[in-house]
């Protein structure tokens, strides 16, 4: 993939706090000029073949070292800020994301959407707020997804108008162009932390509390099967990595996901990602096959990153036959609703089974249901802790264990407390054979606090 697109790029107009404060420096036509001459040179003189077998880390490097002796020889005098403004232009432009560039390193930011080349707003703290950063146009845009999408071997155009891809650093990238895109192109990106989450930190965020990190935590170890349930962006995928690093470590587990975005930080992991077909239509590669090959590869545990349909029953499968301890996760919004939507999902799989055949398998195979949920406030809890209960009459069964009780809405902000509901689980004598011996008093009912500002 060539350096640069083949369209020139006009100078932004803002991005960052930062990139906006270098352009009111260098606003003249003659900073925008020489730009556009160094890329130039550099496509016309630099050596393009050492420079795209480097990491981005020593391209970066190695184009800066080439500017600055095309300046020397040139004999070009601009001030230090100018000549800074020009290498972040050539360099975000070259082997960066152009004036997304600054958002993907800010830390503080979560999400970035972009809705056409004029619109671009990122989540910081849970709210999301609009940016100064445009792009060109249309053009420039398709010329950042390109770069994005390339390296992993994925395309977007009008036969395949929509893709799936992700950053070196893991971050998650959604593009939808048109005709599907009413608003031009759009494209999504969920950031990852370097250092993933641990479980310290979800208590940090109050996004649950100790008794219920306990008790997670023990289910992980003593190889209960349990689904994360949750709507878009409320910490379902942060959350199974945090109980995926509770797994011992002389077990070997096994990933599976449409679009690779664990990082589980334990060793003896591997993991396969699902892929497209090309652009002839096949060479597909589903998520249901790739957990029916995961059962070949001796795993300990399998961990789906999301159950969207007929690979469901393949999960169940595995459940009920000797992997315990598994994971994943599924869109719903309650602990009920995530049983009903496995059950269809078990359906979509067009094995014709009767109804009260898949809602055995269902009750036999999972254990708990994580409820997890990102309020008005933007704060993300684990709302329920709910245990499936097998009775054998056919039916769903869940007894809450622990659950979020909202108390009010005071400034924006949401209020209210953990607590047990006073349900002591099934699942202590197990526990108990693992050497787990949790204290019954975590189970004992909280009153309101004074002040419940959780």
């Amino acid at each position: 993939m060539p350096l640069f697109g083949k369209e020139k790029l006009a100078a932004p107009t803002a991005s960052s706090a930062s990139y906006t404060v270098q352009r009111s420096i260098a606003n003249t036509s003659y900073i925008d000029e020489l730009v556009e001459h160094y890329k130039s040179r550099l496509l016309k003189d630099a050596n393009l073949d050492m420079l795209t077998n480097l990491s981005q880390g020593e391209m970066r490097m190695h184009i800066e070292v080439i500017i600055n002796q095309f300046m020397a020889e040139e004999k070009v005098i601009v001030s230090r800020q100018d000549k800074e403004f020009i290498l972040t232009r050539i360099l975000d432009e070259s082997v960066g994301y152009g004036p997304m560039e600054p958002l993907i390193h800010d830390e503080n930011v979560t999400e970035i959407l972009i809705n056409g080349p004029r619109e671009v707003y990122v989540e910081r703290l849970g709210r999301l707020e609009l940016t100064p950063i445009v792009f060109r146009d249309e053009a420039h845009i398709r010329h950042i997804v390109d770069r994005i999408v390339a390296p992993i071997g994925r395309r977007v155009d009008e036969s395949s108008p929509m893709v799936d891809a992700r950053l070196p650093d893991g971050s998650r990238v959604n593009a939808v162009i048109p005709p599907i895109s009413l608003n031009g192109t759009l494209v999504s990106i969920r950031k990852f932390r370097k250092e993933p989450f641990q479980t310290e930190d979800l208590l940090h965020f109050q996004t649950m509390n100790e008794p219920m990190a306990a008790f997670m935590n023990a289910l992980v170890e003593a190889k209960f099967n349990m689904l994360i349930s949750g709507g878009t962006g409320s910490g379902k995928t942060t959350l199974l990595n945090v109980l995926a690093a509770r797994i011992p470590h002389h077990e070997r587990v096994v990933t599976i996901e449409d679009s690779a975005e664990l990082r589980i930080d334990r060793p003896n992991v591997v993991g396969m990602e699902a892929r497209p077909a090309n652009v002839e239509g096949t060479g597909e590669i589903p998520i249901r096959q790739l957990v029916k090959n995961a059962l070949r590869m001796r795993p300990d545990r399998i961990i789906v990153g999301e159950v969207r349909g007929s690979e469901a029953f393949d999960m169940l499968q595995a459940m009920n036959t000797g992997h315990e301890g598994s994971l994943t996760t599924v869109h719903a919004n309650s602990p009920a609703d995530a049983l009903r939507r496995v059950e269809s999902m078990v359906i979509m799989a067009g094995l014709d089974l009767p109804s009260a055949v898949i809602r055995d398998s269902i009750v036999g195979a999972l254990d708990f249901i994580v409820q997890s949920l990102r309020l008005t406030d933007g704060t993300r809890k684990i709302v329920s802790i709910a245990e499936v209960i097998n009775d054998y009459d056919g039916n769903f069964k869940l007894q809450e264990i622990f659950t979020f009780r909202r108390t009010g809405l005071i400034n924006g902000n949401v209020h209210g407390y953990y607590t047990a509901t006073g349900v002591i689980p099934r699942c202590l004598e197990r526990l108990q054979t693992y050497g787990i011996d949790l204290d019954h008093t975590m189970f004992v009912p909280e009153g309101e606090p004074k002040e419940a500002g959780v």
